[in-house]
């Protein structure tokens, strides 16, 4: 947990500032029971008003500067506490964007969001207690003992006493609640995952009646966390009532040894009222103190998890001396190479891709079919270096992708993804976020390639109609093509369609196939498909099976020599389409 205290270097003057002032208030607080002792003991003992009322003004004065002091206190925990965490939530979200799928893939949505969400606000709790209360409330627990001990050292002994009582119950009950924090965040994190997927997927479970399910499945989610925190607070709930009950039980050996002295006249009342007011200071302070313990205790577990996410280092890396662009660009060289490239996306597994060697040429338009699970979006994925390969060499002009800048070698592609997925904001910002400076023509252009321009005519607002979180307002044909327009604005060297036209119908995804013809002459094209229709007229087709290139070749020289190219184009082929061509 004090790794992240990096992250309160700005609050510094806040972090100093905050705990000397509430110092004063403790300071001040503890000068208290001993004043009242003086006014009992001289002021209405001698039956002096005049004293009285002068201890009591300055009382009211020592009181008035205790709450000053508290509220200054208090705005500087607010502005440390508020600062730490708006600095390390963006540490995290900055750090979260430099981690590669492989890494997002091993977290997962969910558990992340929770952690820069809920796991931060937990820290920036324990930030504003440490500034408020960590000096505060020890300082009370052992002013008021040394206060206690100058009245009277005897009677004090019993409050020392209390002290190793206290601290093993603190030792039981954090070893206990400790892995019981850790579990909460846990299923915590399982719970956001049943609902993320119950929102995004709330069509489908209607679809298919499932709803009920989903609601046991989510109670049964919501109910194991109850569980675990019904647990957790039994723990912590323990505490406060032992924590009394000690406390209560020294009051009770001080009344008793008091009345003792006071009956043999070594003390004096006005001293056993400031030992009972000492003691109930020290009560409530060992209240804080173990509420503090659990508020703390938590604190730790969330910043385990914190710690977790910062210490994952990304397996996709830029290099230390990347490429220069202008060294790569040589265009009698292929503009994509896989030189017997293998990967698999754990090390445990089997391969998704293997031993995988072919040559796509700049300016080519290339098919890549295959059935599910053959390694289709993993060979593309690994063009722009979403993840790297385990053994073998990708090349984009020559040249080994990871001697790239990721920016540099990103800017050079083009990716329409399988699934499309808009942000919110109007068309034209959604389709600017492929060229950023682009002008409202190449907008319109982009979108015409795409398909998109039609529907976007027909919508109120054309191309400031505004996008819903994802695109909901849209169909799925729709969300495709401006997804298509987005990365055709950024007139890439290298296009990759990951099965970008699978909500098109045959007629659309005809004429987007004739308008891309036409507008990426001297770009590199990549179409993966499921359907024959869409990559037929490529230039090469790529057919892969189980991980492995079965065959490359034309739609006809493929028909002729590769079995696996023949079963796909007879599963949706007709008779007169095959002979066709």
């Amino acid at each position: 947990m004090f790794r992240l205290a990096i992250y309160l270097k700005a609050y510094k003057k806040e972090s100093i500032l905050g705990p000397l002032f509430k110092l004063l208030e403790a300071i001040l607080e503890l000068l208290l029971p001993t004043i009242v002792a003086l006014i009992v003991n001289h002021g209405i003992g001698n039956r002096d008003t005049s004293y009285v009322m002068k201890m009591g003004g300055l009382m009211v004065i020592m009181s008035l500067l205790g709450f000053g002091s508290s509220l200054i206190c208090q705005h500087y925990a607010a502005r440390a506490s508020q600062g730490f965490g708006t600095t390390l939530r963006n540490k995290l979200f900055k750090h979260v964007s430099t981690l590669s799928f492989a890494e997002l893939d091993r977290f997962g949505t969910p558990s992340l969001i929770n952690r820069i969400t809920n796991d931060v606000n937990q820290m920036q709790v324990a930030v504003a207690m440490l500034i408020r209360l960590v000096i505060r409330a020890p300082f009370i627990c052992i002013g008021a003992i040394i206060m206690a001990m100058l009245l009277d050292f005897r009677l004090s002994l019993v409050l020392i006493a209390a002290a190793p009582v206290f601290a093993v119950i603190l030792y039981l009950i954090i070893t206990k609640s400790a892995p019981l924090y850790r579990l909460y965040q846990k299923k915590l994190d399982k719970v956001a995952l049943v609902l993320s997927e119950n929102l995004s997927g709330v069509r489908v479970i209607r679809a298919f009646a499932k709803r009920q399910a989903e609601k046991k499945r989510f109670r049964e989610a919501s109910d194991d966390i109850t569980a675990t925190a019904i647990r957790v607070g039994r723990v912590s709930a323990l505490l406060s009532p032992v924590t009394t009950l000690v406390v209560n039980a020294a009051i009770i050996a001080v009344l008793w040894v008091g009345g003792i002295h006071i009956h043999a006249g070594t003390l004096s009342s006005g001293e056993i009222i400031a030992f009972i007011n000492y003691a109930t200071q020290i009560l409530l302070a060992l209240i804080v103190v173990s509420n503090l313990i659990i508020l703390f205790t938590k604190a730790a577990s969330s910043a385990a998890r914190i710690n977790e996410v910062l210490d994952t280092t990304a397996s996709v890396t830029n290099p230390e001396h990347p490429l220069n662009l202008s060294q790569a660009s040589k265009p009698e060289i292929p503009a994509i190479v896989f030189d017997h490239v293998t990967f698999g996306y754990n090390a445990t597994g089997d391969p998704a891709l293997k031993d995988v060697s072919v040559s796509i040429l700049r300016g080519e338009t290339v098919g890549i079919i295959g059935g599910t699970g053959s390694g289709k979006s993993t060979f593309v994925n690994l063009i722009p270096r979403f993840y790297d390969v385990m053994s073998g060499e990708v090349q984009i002009d020559g040249v080994n992708v990871k001697d790239y800048d990721l920016s540099d070698l990103r800017s050079k592609i083009g990716v329409v993804p399988q699934k499309a997925l808009l942000f919110s904001g109007t068309i034209a910002d959604n389709i600017r976020m492929g060229a950023e400076h682009a002008s409202e023509d190449q907008v319109k252009r982009a979108a015409a390639v795409a398909q998109a321009d039609e529907f976007i005519a027909k919508l109120p607002d054309g191309y400031g109609t505004l996008v819903s979180r994802g695109g909901i307002n849209l169909s799925g044909g729709q969300k495709q093509r401006l997804t298509i327009a987005r990365a055709v604005a950024a007139n890439p060297e290298i296009l990759i369609l990951d099965d970008a036209s699978s909500a098109l119908d045959f007629a659309t995804d005809a004429a987007l196939r004739r308008s891309l013809k036409e507008y990426s002459l001297g770009m590199t094209v990549l179409l993966v498909s499921q359907r024959v229709s869409t990559i037929r007229q490529a230039d090469h087709i790529i057919v892969l099976e189980d991980g492995r290139i079965a065959g490359i070749g034309t739609h006809e020289q493929l028909r002729q020599d590769c079995e696996a190219y023949r079963e796909i184009c007879a599963s949706q082929l007709s008779d007169s389409e095959e002979e066709a061509g």
